[in-house]
């Protein structure tokens, strides 16, 4: 049985560092000896152009070619087309093509675990498979959470998003009710943080009040810099770009929170198991 642990990243509201904290998790976890696996479940195909990629439509195998794969049993190997990041990371690219798959599993026999099916071909390849999943609770995100034992929801500490984390919160438990009783929300990500001003700061007091019953907020905060931003258009994580920044220091201390998060639950196993 795999020890991968697959986690998505996941709010249907864009422009909160959804992309970002996936490069930079994903990088930090390799950076700690960690095998990973991203996955990029947009069709908008953002996380593979962040990651170097910019001619998404010339990528001959991406998600959409493995999930058509899974459908139609047409599978002969299944590492095929998966990109390697000079920083460590693997990459299951995304493109256009995607766009279509969400009318395609409606029709599919397996259709909210067709992902799931796929990444069992893959896991044991790694430790953690982050999935970006894109900005909307379709087809292709549910198969996200049917796949995942966790999710991080990044949120942005400017406004209160208390209608879209609500939504996000019940298909989430939707999910564990019909489909994969063993999702869990692992945490929310605090992003855009400017303590300088008060709207910052109570907006994080309030998401603390908000959510803070329903899944742990991260103590590690993204504090708000142009030089994160630059990043995406890079081709490399923050690690790379800017490695004294506030903002690396800031996703060091959050990757060592999942870490830490995933010792607890290998802890817990083991003693369930004596």
């Amino acid at each position: 049985m795999s020890n991968c642990k697959t986690i998505s990243i996941c709010n249907q509201k864009g422009g909160v560092t959804k992309i970002t904290s996936t490069v930079n998790l994903g990088v930090g976890l390799a950076m700690q000896g960690k095998k990973v696996l991203l996955v990029d479940a947009d069709p908008q195909g953002d996380l593979t152009t962040c990651l170097g990629w910019q001619d998404t439509d010339s990528l001959g195998i991406t998600l959409a070619t493995k999930l058509s794969d899974v459908m139609n049993e047409t599978m002969n190997d299944p590492i095929s087309g998966i990109l390697h990041h000079e920083e460590g990371v693997d990459l299951l690219p995304a493109n256009l093509e995607l766009s279509a798959m969400d009318f395609n599993l409606m029709n599919a026999m397996s259709r909210e675990t067709t992902l799931k099916n796929y990444l069992s071909a893959v896991k044991d390849k790694y430790d953690y498979v982050l999935i970006d999943c894109m900005p909307s609770l379709g087809m292709i995100t549910l198969n996200a959470l049917s796949a995942s034992d966790g999710v991080i929801i990044p949120v942005q500490a400017q406004y209160l998003p208390a209608k879209g984390m609500t939504q996000l919160v019940s298909t989430i438990s939707k999910v564990k009710k019909y489909i994969n009783p063993n999702i869990k929300i692992d945490g929310i990500l605090l992003t855009l943080v400017d303590n300088r001003t008060n709207l910052a700061r109570s907006t994080v007091e309030a998401s603390r009040n908000s959510f803070g019953n329903q899944a742990k907020i991260y103590r590690s905060q993204i504090p708000i810099a142009v030089k994160a931003a630059e990043t995406s258009s890079k081709g490399k994580s923050i690690y790379a770009y800017e490695p004294k920044s506030t903002v690396a220091k800031a996703y060091t201390d959050f990757t060592k929170e999942v870490l830490a998060d995933g010792r607890k639950k290998e802890r817990l196993h083991a003693s369930d198991a004596r």
